[in-house]
């Protein structure tokens, strides 16, 4: 789907009320302060794709403010991904400030308060995505928020030259391609993550980096089996295991409540797809779930809904179902 919101046709007197409504919309509730109200003049067009959207906007100068009140109802959390293309923009969260120019691109978290804003008028490219697709994926993405990232080079590159040319050949794609170019956008939102070394750890040493990178590589190779333990995680990565807990204490999350992320990350891809003809026990127990009790407590408890429920909801909202 794809929606466009002006304020061209709308009263000089309204337009303030208008941009809140369609940040709002694309986004979720946010504060906004205009520079100079009465000649405010924003554009905002949005792209569906699947679970993740992507939207262009371009405004007057503004200052976003994400307030507890605004986020104390809603369950879901996302992250934001801005890339700006025109203009400085400033984001500050949790005590840490960040600017970001043309080149380089920054996220923010839904559940803590924050501030974005820009002196000057802004184009921006804006990709929203569930903290739960980043969260399987790479360990406390919230840990990104203080930091600018390279979109000119790499993966980061990439992902932003992804950004530009969906627009034009969105309309010839069919809902489930629109699905995957929204996976692919994580994708590559991830990989460019990972090849910052500053998300590995809290800013120690290249070895600690290393040892992080060679266990996160190894628990994904492993996942399957249910006998993967920190004794074995250890051995294969040539490591102690008391060292190996250590390196995870920094992060703010266990090793095996990381390990389980993982899994049920794997699983939930498994029940999205269509194609996948295994059964809920069948997929929990390749993912390394030896109990799928245990599994179904641990699935509704971290994404809301029973395995079952959530392929079912999966499937209803196929195109090849509609």
């Amino acid at each position: 789907m794809k929606t466009t919101i002006t304020t061209s046709e709308t009263p000089a007197h309204d337009r303030s009320r208008h941009w809140h409504d369609a940040i709002a919309t694309a986004y979720f509730p946010l504060d906004l302060q205009f520079k100079n109200p009465d000649h405010f003049a924003g554009d905002l067009t949005l792209w569906t794709l699947g679970d993740v959207s992507l939207s262009r906007l371009t405004s007057e100068a503004l200052q976003y403010r994400r307030l507890p009140q605004h986020f104390k109802v809603e369950r879901e959390e996302h992250f934001l991904v801005t890339v700006p293309a025109r203009s400085e923009v400033f984001f500050s969260q949790c005590g840490k400030d960040v600017r970001c120019n043309p080149g380089g691109f920054i996220l923010e978290r839904s559940h803590e308060p924050y501030e974005f804003s820009h002196a000057e008028a802004a184009d921006l490219w804006v990709m929203k995505v569930e903290a739960k697709a980043l969260g399987g994926r790479i360990r406390q993405p919230d840990r990104f928020c203080s930091l600018q990232f390279n979109a000119t080079e790499g993966a980061g590159g990439l992902f932003t030259d992804m950004l530009h040319l969906i627009p034009n050949r969105f309309d010839a794609m069919s809902p489930e391609t629109r699905a995957t170019v929204g996976q692919q956008l994580v994708d590559l939102l991830v990989l460019a993550l990972k090849a910052d070394e500053r998300t590995l750890t809290t800013g120690n040493s290249t070895v600690r980096t290393a040892h992080l990178t060679r266990i996160e590589a190894f628990v994904r190779r492993n996942m399957g089996d249910p006998e993967l333990d920190p004794e074995a995680i250890a051995r294969g990565c040539g490591i102690s295991t008391r060292y190996l807990h250590e390196l995870f204490r920094d992060t703010n999350q266990t090793l095996g409540s990381w390990i389980r992320d993982q899994r049920l990350e794997a699983c939930r891809e498994a029940l999205r797809d269509g194609s996948n003809r295994q059964t809920v026990a069948e997929i929990a127990y390749r993912w390394g779930f030896s109990d799928q009790a245990q599994f179904s407590r641990a699935f509704k408890a971290h994404f809301g809904v029973p395995p079952k429920e959530y392929r079912e909801q999966a499937r209803l909202k196929s195109p090849a179902h509609g």
